[in-house]
């Protein structure tokens, strides 16, 4: 039996996927470590998985971001990253790529440490590791153990040609076009982060471990063996790496089982939302962007104008308050909204018609899943490749959310209650045929013997 330990970095929307990931390759016969910041905990349990504490770095988000406690410094990039989202799609690109260094790698020699202390402790065959956390990825190369790469965004996440770059979308969808010369000051924040990260990779591997071979380009630094994304095979997605067997999951929302269930509460909620034949849509924009509460109040206000036979449930963070007047007697949405700090997306999606969402991987596939339409209001990282996706591919409609209107919203929910898109069905079927209890087999063969 391999052992395999799955390495996450402290953020719920990375954490939740990762630890289904170990109890399907716990259910394919390996015996599984989930390796996380102490909070995360929780999630090993529910994989049947054992834990092992390891962060790895000082950013942290436990479900809300806003309200998630962390040191001053990562709070404040925070709050500079969602205030640059109000400016748009490549003012908050290049905010990300300021911040990059802090977020990314502030510690690698303390990541290495680290991680040699728990391989020294648990010995494991093999190591998943999130495409993200690039001083974990740094920290096996120079230890030379093996590991497979998890890509937990858009397949773009791992760039493969020389003018693709990590922090540049593959591709956008047509409600949001920057102008040539903003994408030229991307594209060149981005070529210098790709640069510097580079030469920070080469030196530390040239510090830590000389007698391995060089990292290479850094953002592009993945597994020889094997590179797991938690996407759906579209044909048009950029080309991966050539070498290491590429696993397209589909979804990794559930372990090959059903939906789990939903709480008896929120049965009673949606059953009360959805009394007298509603139209059920979801609200929910992330664990970061709901402190986005315009765009929140936006959109439910728009559902609850233009479409009279829908019910909302929306996730508002840590803005709840700032939406309850729409909820309360006499409010726009009395009777018809149920607005809540989170909400349990996964088991509510099978009982929605539509889901407005901001673009993240999760999401997406989820709604892929589940056969659910989506109206994708993208603002930052990878959201705007999965939303062209998204259009692309048949499954959901895109609006820029920082040019919505109620109208707008409104009436693109009503296309989708109407006539959900033409290639929703197919796409939905390809995704439920995948999943973890699908790449898990394929993982531990790809990985091969056990370590010696």
């Amino acid at each position: 039996m391999p052992k395999v330990v799955v390495v996450s970095p402290p953020f719920r929307s990375h954490a939740q996927p990762l630890a289904v990931l170990a109890a399907a390759l716990r259910a394919a016969g390996a015996e599984a470590v989930f390796a996380c910041a102490p909070g995360f905990e929780a999630l090993a349990e529910e994989a049947g998985a054992g834990f092992a504490p390891l962060t790895v770095t000082r950013n942290a988000n436990t479900g809300i971001a806003e309200t998630t406690r962390q040191g001053a410094g990562e709070a404040a990039r925070l709050a500079e990253f969602l205030e640059a989202t109000r400016a748009g799609a490549v003012p908050a690109l290049l905010t990300q790529a300021r911040h990059r260094r802090a977020d990314m790698l502030a510690d690698p020699a303390g990541v290495r440490a680290a991680l040699a202390g728990l391989d020294a402790r648990l010995r494991p065959d093999w190591y998943v590791v999130d495409q993200l956390s690039y001083p974990v990825t740094l920290a096996l190369h120079c230890l030379g153990l093996r590991y497979a790469t998890f890509c937990p965004g858009h397949p773009g996440y791992i760039p493969t040609g020389p003018d693709a770059y990590f922090g540049v979308p593959a591709a956008w969808p047509r409600a949001v076009r920057p102008p040539a010369e903003e994408l030229a000051a991307l594209t060149a924040a981005a070529r210098g982060n790709d640069a510097a990260f580079t030469a920070l990779f080469a030196e530390e591997a040239a510090r830590a471990a000389p007698d391995r071979p060089a990292p290479g380009r850094a953002f592009a630094l993945a597994s020889p063996e094997a590179v797991l994304y938690n996407y759906p095979p579209l044909p048009w997605l950029p080309e991966p790496p050539k070498g290491p067997e590429a696993l397209y999951l589909g979804h990794c929302s559930t372990a090959g089982e059903a939906a789990p269930a939903l709480p008896g509460d929120w049965r009673a909620e949606a059953d009360r939302l959805r009394a007298g034949g509603r139209h059920l849509v979801l609200v929910a924009l992330g664990t970061f962007l709901s402190a986005r509460d315009d765009v929140l109040r936006t959109v439910v206000e728009g559902v609850l104008r233009h479409c009279p036979q829908a019910a909302v449930v929306a996730a508002a963070g840590g803005r709840t308050a700032s939406l309850a007047d729409l909820a309360a007697p006499g409010g726009a949405g009395e009777g018809r909204l149920a607005v809540a700090p989170e909400v349990p997306q996964r088991a509510l999606l099978p009982l929605a018609d539509a889901m407005v969402h901001h673009g993240g991987n999760n999401s997406f596939t989820e709604c892929l899943y589940a056969g659910v339409p989506a109206l994708v209001l993208p603002f930052s990282s990878d959201q705007f490749a999965i939303a062209h996706d998204a259009e692309r591919a048949g499954a959901g409609v895109c609006l820029d959310p920082n040019a919505l209107t109620p109208e707008a919203a409104g009436r693109a929910v009503a296309g989708l209650l109407a006539a959900p898109p033409a290639g929703l069905s197919a796409l939905g079927a390809a995704v439920r045929g995948r999943g973890p209890a699908w790449a898990a087999p394929r993982l531990l063969a790809a990985m091969g013997a056990p370590r010696g």
